[in-house]
């Protein structure tokens, strides 16, 4: 089955950017490594405010994406209220398959 595109959203609990800052290394190597295995595409923070986070996963099913979600460290340990992965399809730019 060839690889589809996911999104993982995130929304921020109370606190979050003060929490995260002892969860941080621990958060960006688990991101690292599954963009190493070419499941993470790209990954960052909402903004102004910082509230939540949305994670771009390329793979063959969701299941990754929630993976991710549910061994991250921000999720395990309560800085995330809620997720959500849902499948994308690119039709323009960087991420469509015209591109």
């Amino acid at each position: 089955m060839a690889d589809r595109y996911f999104l993982l959203t995130y929304e921020a609990g109370d606190d979050y950017v003060a929490r995260r800052t002892p969860l941080r290394a621990l958060h960006l190597a688990v991101a690292k490594e599954a963009a190493a295995r070419g499941e993470l595409v790209s990954a960052g923070a909402l903004a102004d405010p910082i509230d939540g986070s949305l994670l771009i996963f390329k793979a063959a099913s969701a299941d990754v994406a929630r993976r991710f979600a549910e061994t991250d460290p921000y999720v395990v340990n309560g800085l995330i209220k809620s997720w959500r992965v849902r499948e994308w399809t690119p039709v323009i730019g960087a991420f469509s398959p015209g591109t």
